[in-house]
């Protein structure tokens, strides 16, 4: 058996938990932002990277949250030089940073780009007010296209933008008017994400108290069908598939996460971030004072620690690969992991399976080793991921 510690591509995540408005239909663990709490954080992040030094410089870094924006151009300024000597003094080859557009100001925006941040992901969800209120955004569709223009000025060239379908109430047509509205600002990336009103969000509990919320505008038959249309959609304007939310340009998928669907190395910084590294998974707790309080006596608390294997890496990238258009290779997941290019007979059996469901890519068909979802199949690439884990469960 291959060691479980590969030394593939490694990335760096670091979770801003700032929020200053809660959206409803998030459930995330956020605090707020008392400046206090910032300056700690900050303080936290310089004393996580002392104490957990990343193994090696990483090809990636990833700043998300929380909302990233509220940070001050200075606090993005410190930050920067935090986790450029984290690196060994190295940039990273991608650099992105998630803001949203009601915290974009070219002070911060310029400050990214000193830092050396070359890819900004913007929360948008939609360009229509009415969803916009909805799902508890702060930002009117004005602000998006300000800062889609700022962030433009300051010189980023590789700008994602996120947008949300399956919104209740939503028609079709407004949601075809959000894909034509963002591609018409002709972001290199987009990533589209299909609702789901989690049991803890506020807007769940407000759309059941409800005399006219309809369970019947979230039925799955009507979500696969809004998700093919998207798919063609984008395809039409050039926006490659290459997982099942996200779509690029030519050359311009996301790395950071690319390397995390392909089960390599990631190391979390902040409360709630989690890793992968170090033969381990593990998280950071989701709670500011008890994360501050285990940097403090210098021994980071740690939740959900599991022991890496070869058996459960080579399934989870199996799982997280099928949901990539490309899909997986087989044999070279089983010599990357085994040392050893032998399928299981179990997942062949499953190919076989898949084949007659009618859920395979033809790619898949031609190659042996390739397990692969043509559009059929990746509507239900859940399923599909269960019956992978039983497959090599058997």
């Amino acid at each position: 058996m291959k060691n479980a510690n590969n030394n593939g591509p490694l990335g760096l995540y670091v979770h801003v938990p700032f929020c200053g408005n809660a959206c409803d239909y998030c459930a995330f663990y956020k605090e707020a932002p008392r400046r206090e709490a910032v300056e700690a954080w900050l303080n936290g992040i310089e004393r996580e990277a002392e104490l957990v030094p990343l193994p090696h410089p990483a090809d990636t870094f990833f700043i998300g949250g929380g909302t990233p924006g509220i940070l001050s151009a200075r606090d993005f300024e410190r930050l920067g030089k935090i986790l450029l000597k984290a690196n060994y003094g190295k940039a990273p080859e991608e650099w992105s940073v998630e803001m949203a557009p009601a915290s974009v100001r070219p002070d911060k925006m310029q400050a990214l780009a000193d830092s050396g941040v070359n890819r900004i992901s913007m929360g948008v969800q939609s360009f229509d007010e009415a969803t916009l209120a909805l799902l508890g955004r702060r930002h009117a569709p004005k602000k998006i296209f300000a800062a889609y223009e700022t962030i433009r000025q300051a010189g980023f060239s590789n700008v994602n933008l996120d947008l949300i379908f399956s919104v209740p109430g939503e028609r079709a047509s407004r949601w075809h008017a959000d894909l034509e509205q963002a591609v018409a600002l002709a972001p290199e990336h987009l990533s589209t994400y299909c609702l789901m009103l989690e049991e803890d969000a506020p807007l769940l509990a407000r759309l059941q108290a409800s005399p006219h919320f309809d369970p019947a505008e979230k039925s799955p038959e009507r979500e696969a069908e809004l998700y093919l249309q998207t798919w063609e959609k984008l395809a039409a304007a050039g926006y490659a598939q290459y997982e099942i939310a996200n779509h690029a340009r030519a050359g311009k998928r996301c790395k950071h996460n690319w390397n995390t669907w392909q089960m390599h190395s990631w190391l979390g910084y902040g409360p709630a971030a989690a890793s992968q590294c170090f033969g381990k998974r593990f998280a950071n707790p989701s709670d500011l004072a008890r994360w501050l309080d285990g940097l403090t006596d210098g021994i980071p608390a740690r939740c959900d620690v599991v022991e890496l294997d070869a058996p459960m890496l080579f399934a989870d990238a199996i799982v997280f690969g099928l949901r990539l258009n490309e899909g997986v290779d087989l044999e070279a997941l089983a010599r990357r992991f085994f040392g050893n290019s032998q399928i299981p007979a179990s997942l062949i059996d499953l190919k076989a399976r898949l084949a007659e469901a009618d859920y395979l890519a033809e790619n898949a068909h031609r190659e042996a080793g390739k397990l692969a979802l043509n559009a059929r199949g990746r509507l239900v690439a859940d399923a599909v991921a269960e019956a992978v884990l039983e497959a090599l469960d058997a």
